[in-house]
This record gives structure tokens, sequence and C-alpha cells, in this order.
């Protein structure tokens, strides 16, 4: 096999290596009300495993540089992937609720090593195109995953079968790391891993300047919030309308489903907006519509339109993470800006775990009704957090001039 051919199997192992990264995000929104009530549970415990998850993810992320040095990337996706495939088998196996959350860590591990880790080789072998489209094939894994999940449920009558199906895959996709070792290769020679060596030791000594930086504290809440935001929608839209607007589960499926496509759709699209608008510019319109859509599902005028208000956020707030992303050196200046990135996806790991399972603990002490009305709050305080780094950033560079 020539060099360009094995270039373009590599990058097509990466593209579906992160589809598989949001084929379980995707399934568990609508297993839910299945798996609690197989194990006689009540909302809010959908809290519980996933702080689990973000435990595993936040702890492998955060290792990755030291996996990759010691095992190299291909092992680490490897065993990122079958760790993965045995948590979510595991789920349909366990007699104990309490054993959840546990597997949870371990899927939470192979998450965030395949996330950190694709990111990381992407970053170093790669244009930052390849990046833009990496990140839109999160979106259909996480399409995919509802609509494997919905017809497990519908044609086996058991949630199970949608874990059963997605933890093989994953165990596959290991086994086919595994076989092509030889095209992972760190393109990387002696001097520059050395130079980015000394860039590490010089960020660890700037760290608490950063933290002191009001508009990097800011930016890093922005990312709690909108990931909060995003998984919120995709856990609990399917729940709300089954469980309390009497929805068939064929057409939230469908509807959660459409919510993830449009999601990734709004990826692709922000590839080629991206030439066009500024950033930040992006960041907030998107939030915006997304604020128009989450009204629309909370105010509940009619099937229809709630229907169609979650295809809209979906779409809406797709392009805000890589837009967030791309301006952080303007939020937070170019001094901050590395240090900065890392905190985010931090908090992004945070938010998509602690303010879900918030949303659970109000829909089961008030009713799933408060979970829209939660979310658009969240729009609101996003926009809010957003218009004030602004004012300040704009304070600044006008005390500069």
């Amino acid at each position: 096999m020539n060099k360009q051919k094995k270039k373009y199997l590599l990058i097509a192992l990466i593209y579906i290596a992160f589809i598989s990264l949001g084929l379980p995000d995707g399934l568990l929104g609508v297993a839910w009300p299945e798996m609690r009530s197989s194990f006689s549970l009540p909302l809010d415990v959908l809290g519980i495993i996933l702080i689990g998850s973000t435990t595993g993810y936040l702890l492998s992320s955060f290792f990755n540089g030291f996996f990759i040095k010691k095992i190299g990337v291909a092992v680490l996706l490897a065993l990122s992937c079958l760790a993965t495939g045995l948590a979510l088998i595991g789920y349909t196996l366990t007699p104990f609720w309490w054993l959840l959350p546990v597997l949870a860590v371990l899927a939470g591990m192979g998450a965030g090593a395949i996330d950190a880790g694709l990111n990381t080789y992407v970053e170093k072998n790669f244009n930052e195109g390849l990046m833009q489209w990496l990140h839109a094939s999160f979106g259909v894994g996480v399409t995919i995953g509802p609509i494997i999940m919905a017809n497990a449920i519908k044609y086996s009558d058991s949630w199970r079968t949608g874990y059963i199906i997605v933890g093989t895959a994953q165990i596959m996709l290991a086994l086919i790391f595994v076989l092509t070792l030889s095209l992972w290769k760190d393109s990387k020679n002696k001097k520059q891993a050395e130079g980015e060596k000394d860039k590490q030791k010089k960020r660890e000594e700037k760290m608490i300047d950063t933290l002191k930086h009001l508009p990097a504290l800011l930016s890093i809440l922005l990312f709690f919030i909108y990931t909060g935001i995003e998984m919120a929608i995709g856990h609990w839209t399917y729940t709300l309308f089954t469980e309390s607007r009497g929805i068939s589960t064929a057409l939230a499926g469908f509807w959660v489903s459409a919510y993830w496509g449009s999601f990734t759709i709004g990826r692709i699209l922000a590839g080629f907006l991206a030439y066009k608008f500024l950033s930040r510019k992006i960041t907030k319109y998107a939030a915006v519509l997304g604020l128009f859509g989450s009204i629309l599902i909370a105010v509940n005028l009619s099937q229809g339109l709630s229907l169609f208000g979650i295809a809209i956020t979906g779409l809406a707030i797709a392009p805000i993470f890589p837009a967030l992303i791309s301006s952080t050196s303007y939020r937070v200046g170019k001094e901050h800006t590395t240090n900065t990135i890392g905190m985010q996806i931090s908090a992004a790991g945070l938010g998509g775990a602690l303010l879900p399972g918030l949303a659970g603990v109000l829909a089961q002490n008030i009713s799933l009704e408060i979970i829209p009305i939660f979310i658009t709050i969240l729009f609101i305080l996003f926009l809010t957090i957003n218009n004030l780094i602004k004012k300040v950033t704009d304070q600044a560079a006008e005390k500069a001039a």
C-alpha cells in the first residue's frame, strides 16, 4: 500500500473512531426511561451515571499525554474502545443498579482517551480542515445512537439490545486499531518534541495567572453552560416527550435523532461559515437562535412546534463549541489562550454531567416540564456572560490603546 492510500485509510479510521465516540452519548437519553424502569430508579439517578462517566472522561483526558508517550496513540485507542465496549455490554449484564455509575466511569475513561487522543493526533499530523470535519463526525455518532436504541426497544422490547450492538461495535473497532498499528506514526521529531516539552513547562508556570484572569474564568463558565445545554437536551427531551406529553416512543426517538442530526448538519455548515464570519459573531447569533428553539419547546403551543423547536435548537447550537474554541484568544488574550483552552475542555465535561443531572433533580421534585424552562434559563445566562466578556474585553482594549 502506497503512502497516499495509507493516509486516506488512516483518515477514514479517525472519522470512524469519532463516530464511535458519539454513539454512546446518543444511546442513553432514549434508553433511560426503560433502564430506570428495569432497576426501579427515580428520574434523577441519571445524574449519578453522568457524573460517573464524566469522572472517567476527565481522568483519562487529563493524563492523555502521559498515556500516548508510554504506549502510543494506536494502542491507547484500541484499549479505549475495548474499555468502552466492555462497559456498555456490562450495563446489560449487571443486576445491580449501583454498578451502572461504576461502569460509566470505565466508559467515560474510554471516551476521554479517544477524544483527547484523536484531537492531539490530528492537531499534530493534519490540517485544520480535517479537525473541523472530525467534530462533525461526532454528530453522526450521536445521530445514529438514538435510532439504534429506539429500534432496539421497538423490535426486541429491551434497551439492552441497543447497548449490546454498540458495545460489540466498539470491541470490533478496538481490534481494527490493533491490526492497523503500523499506520499510526508520530510525525514529530525529537527536536520538536523537546520544544513542546519546554512550552508545556512554561505554560504550567503561568497557570495561576490565568486562573486570576476574569475573562478566562468567564470563558470557562461559557463552556460549562454550553455543554450542559447540549447534553440536557439530548438526555431529557425523549423522556419529556414520552412521559409528560404523550408522544409515541417511535416519534420521540425520531425527533431526538433529528436534534442530533440537525446538530451534525450545523457543524458541517459551520465549517463554511467560519470563512465568512467571525467566530464570536457565530457564537452570539447561534445562541440567540438556540434560545428561540428552547422557548418553542418550553411554551408547548403544539406538538408540531415543540418538535420543530428541538430540531431548530440542534441546528443552532452546533457551531457554538468550535466557534468558542476558535475565539478563545479574542476573549482572554494570546498569553492566556493555551491554558484557557485546556480548562475550557475540562469545564465542558463537568457541565455535560452536572447540569443534566441538576435538570433531573428539578424534574424529580417539580415536573418534567421544568426541563425546557431550565434550558431556556441556561441560554439566557450564556448570552449574558458572553456579552459581559465582550464588555470586559472592549474595556481592556480601550485602556491598552
